[in-house]
């Protein structure tokens, strides 16, 4: 039989496998228990956000992109809001840059944070930033913005921007996008205006009749 000092002995070795499979199995599922939170208690974020962003089990990476956010402005609401939506996905949250972009383009947190939702901060950001850049009124911008984000055939930023360059009005370049207008179809409608105006701007007034000697 097995005296004492050798069954506890061998109880203590499994508790420590187990302890270890445990180490192991946390890893794998990509746990972030040691995460480093001072840069963002530095940043301004409260004790009570930084609780609830180690439930929701943020990493040191994300806690780098939440300081930017910070420093950017952005709420501890939504921060915590934004690493939320990310892992409803499946992936750490990683769109800082879109988030600062939008921010500084003058969206509202509960805009962005309507994009972070549907899991289009990085495809729709750019053409967001762009729409207000152009100098589109608000309803215009909300407009394209929510058909951009429910897969509605519509233009993109850039084009619209060269329909405005060559002449078209707020109100045409809409007429043209409820019509169904394509990026193809624009292209051509710019260069046809750029073509005419270039004729019509840089020609030669002939000169009639004799020239003094």
């Amino acid at each position: 039989m097995e005296n004492a000092s050798v069954r506890a002995a061998r109880l203590d070795f499994c508790a420590l496998a187990l302890f270890a499979c445990a180490l192991l199995l946390s890893a794998g599922c990509g746990h972030h228990p040691l995460t480093d939170y001072r840069a963002l208690v530095k940043a301004g974020m409260s004790s009570s956000a930084i609780e609830q962003l180690k439930k929701l089990d943020t990493s040191d990476a994300e806690t780098v992109q939440l300081v930017s956010a910070k420093e950017a402005g952005i709420s501890d609401e939504t921060c915590i809001a934004l690493v939320s939506a990310a892992h409803q996905f499946h992936r750490p949250f990683t769109s800082v840059d879109s988030v600062n972009s939008l921010a500084g383009a003058g969206f509202g947190e509960p805009e962005i944070l309507e994009i972070a939702r549907l899991d289009k901060l990085d495809t729709v950001s750019e053409d967001a930033v762009t729409l207000r850049l152009i100098g589109l009124s608000d309803p215009t911008v909300q407009m394209l913005l929510q058909r951009h984000l429910h897969d509605q055939p519509t233009l993109s930023s850039g084009e619209i921007a060269r329909l405005k360059n060559v002449g078209l009005t707020e109100s045409q370049v809409l007429e043209r996008i409820n019509q169904g207008m394509t990026d193809e179809q624009a292209e051509k409608e710019v260069k046809t205006r750029e073509k005419a105006r270039n004729h019509f701007g840089t020609g030669f007034t002939r000169i009639r009749g004799r020239l003094p000697r």
